[in-house]
């Protein structure tokens, strides 16, 4: 073990936990180091420590990349503490690195002085080539910006597992519990927690439950009484204060957005049945929900995006709640049949969880690259409605409201979250179900005979009548149909009349969304940030950081996208200058220009990973120095 830094080494215990506010930590490793296991027992631990917290796991495609290279490494981020917590943080306080190639990618996120964790066990020549190092980092200045704790953690986990008689793979394989015991005690975390959770993950093997928790405690003990340099003693990180009554837990956006799914179904009275086809990110929702049958619930895992999508539909037309997911490609392949939902009016509810890149792209990284796509891909003119997640916890709400305008509507509505929000985790209060308002859907079961061609004279809905029901035969599909009997019509004006009519179907759903609001700053001023989807937490600490040095700067987020809330036109008016913050090449923007003739200027970021905060704060500082 070494410990390196510019001040001199005290003995153990010689100072005091330092407090902070909050703090940065990134576990970073190999593909098969176990780094997003790791980081979600140290995000559990955390949320036992009643601190507010927000993650970001960041993990390659490959299933299995070869060992010890750099596309291969798989990070975990957590921002935790007392204060309110958005992002999962800029630049981190502490790097765990276990191999090169986990140095070599996230280095250039360590903040100056802080502390980089080492595994020296792994800097084997053959390692340090497969990351494309000339030299050994640990043995030259390319650190010394750092206070680095260089371990042979390989060596002293094996150690520690010695008597449970594994093979040295499965010791191996101990080594991030070493590595987080190690970590818990420098944050003054729990580990009981994490052992309750070994001892029931291994509860057939409990000869690696145990070797986990020994190798758990050894990191714990180690770091306890290690000699180590000045100011790498351990942390405290105190409460979030002002925390509201009431029963919590850690999030996921795809967990939220599963439950709000099952929520809105009941809400509605209606059987869930959710057709899926797996793809990254958007796979945890069906996960999820296949769990619970026992809450009337249907999942069916389709054969391709095709028929997962049409098979909604057929749940939807047989009188219960279709719903579909899947990222921009799968998105890509649904589209005709979207158009079929649109032309037959039947209610569906579609969720993309948007990933980076054309084709297969970036299948783990995040982008909102899918807006245009939601909104005009597909054949013919075919609006549907499109609403965003902002946060982990907004997909359980948004959810919700997707499953009550596309029943109210009788319309497809399509859920944009993307990969950084249905991965990240935060607290959630988890809320009372009984207290939220139903929307139970009249359903036509019985006759007397009725008239299909019939609309609500508000919502423009046709009835929802069940196939097979005496006296309700009526004719669906995708043709085009006489607006007046609900049979086949070729007939121009009623095609006109049709697609108007679809038009103002989806436009008069802006009478059920509320208008917009400002989420901080004033309602006219010199500067506006707008932004959508999981921009919202690095916008709103930016924007609130400038807000506390007096900067005049506001922030409206938008999460109904079309149709667009009632009043943004108006709100956007009252300011100078609008910037638009988006993961992608400028659509949002694009949407904004062509419905408020507004000079909105773009800020754009297509690298597969969020804004950063700093970003964000150096684009609004020029954006006002040019408004002056």
């Amino acid at each position: 073990m070494i410990v390196t830094d510019s001040a001199k080494a005290t003995p153990p215990h010689s100072a005091s936990r330092q407090t902070l506010d909050s703090a940065v930590v990134r576990f970073s490793g190999d593909s098969g180091d176990g780094m997003q296991i790791t980081g979600g027992q140290f995000t559990l631990a955390t949320a036992v420590a009643q601190n507010n917290l927000s993650t970001f796991p960041d993990y390659p495609a490959e299933i299995r990349a070869p060992t010890g290279t750099t596309f291969g490494v798989s990070a975990f981020q957590i921002n935790f503490g007392s204060r309110v917590i958005k992002t999962a943080g800029d630049e981190f306080d502490v790097l765990v690195a276990m191999n090169p190639a986990a140095l070599k990618v996230e280095l250039s996120g360590l903040k100056v002085g802080g502390i980089l964790i080492v595994d020296n066990g792994s800097f084997q020549e053959r390692n340090l080539h497969r990351a494309g190092y000339a030299a050994d980092p640990l043995k030259d200045d390319s650190l010394k910006a750092y206070r680095v704790i260089e371990m042979d953690i390989s060596s002293l986990t094996q150690d520690a597992v010695r008597d449970f008689g594994l093979s040295k793979k499965e010791a191996l394989r101990c080594k991030n519990f070493w590595t987080l015991g190690y970590v818990y005690w420098m944050f003054d975390r729990d580990r009981q927690a994490t052992i309750d959770w070994l001892k029931t993950k291994f509860a057939s093997r409990p000869d690696i439950a145990d070797a986990n928790v020994a190798a758990l405690n050894a990191g714990h003990a180690l770091a306890e009484t290690m000699e180590t340099a000045d100011g790498l003693q351990s942390y405290t990180v105190p409460h979030a204060p002002n925390i509201d009554p009431g029963l919590y837990r850690t999030v996921t956006g795809a967990e939220a957005m599963a439950w709000g799914l099952a929520v809105g179904a009941k809400l509605a009275a209606l059987r869930l049945v959710f057709c899926s086809y797996p793809i990254t990110p958007a796979s945890p929702v069906l996960h999820t929900l296949s769990k619970m049958v026992e809450h009337d619930i249907v999942t069916f895992q389709a054969e391709d995006e095709i028929a997962a999508v049409c098979a909604a539909i057929g749940a939807s037309t047989a009188g219960g709640l279709g719903v579909t997911s899947s990222s921009g490609p799968g998105i890509s392949l649904k589209a005709e049949a979207i158009g079929l939902a649109v032309s037959a009016e039947r209610p569906l509810v579609v969720i993309n969880t948007q990933r980076a890149g054309p084709s297969t792209g970036l299948p783990t990284k995040t982008e909102q690259s899918d807006l245009l796509q939601a909104l005009y891909g597909r054949n013919g003119e075919c609006p549907v409605v499109v609403i965003a997640a902002r946060s982990p916890s907004d997909c359980f709400d948004m959810a919700i409201e997707a499953c009550h305008i596309a029943t109210k509507y009788q319309t497809p509505v399509m859920v944009l979250s993307d990969g950084y929000v249905s991965n990240a985790s935060e607290p959630w209060l988890i809320p009372d179900v009984d207290t939220l308002e139903p929307f139970p859907i009249d359903l036509h079961e019985e006759g007397p005979c009725f008239d299909p061609s019939i609309r609500d004279a508000v919502t423009l809905a046709r009835p929802w009548a069940i196939p097979g029901t005496p006296c309700l035969e009526h004719r669906i599909g995708g043709l085009e149909k006489s607006f007046e009997t609900g049979d086949i019509s070729y007939d121009p004006a009623n095609h006109q009349k049709m697609t108007d009519v679809r038009a103002a179907k989806v436009g008069g759903v802006v009478r059920d969304i509320p208008d917009q609001w400002v989420e901080a700053g004033k309602d006219s001023g010199p500067l506006v940030v707008v932004g959508w989807g999981s921009t919202f937490g690095p916008i709103s600490r930016a924007v609130s950081n400038l807000l506390d040095e007096g900067l005049f700067v506001s922030h409206v987020h938008v999460r109904y996208l079309w149709p667009l809330p009632a009043n943004l036109g108006d709100l956007l008016s009252g300011y100078d200058r609008i910037l638009v913050p988006e993961m992608n090449s400028g659509q949002f923007i694009k949407l904004l220009r062509d419905q408020y003739l507004v000079d909105a200027k773009g800020l754009n970021k297509v690298t597969g990973q969020p804004f950063k905060i700093r970003e964000l704060e150096d684009a609004i500082r020029a954006h006002l120095e040019a408004v002056q």
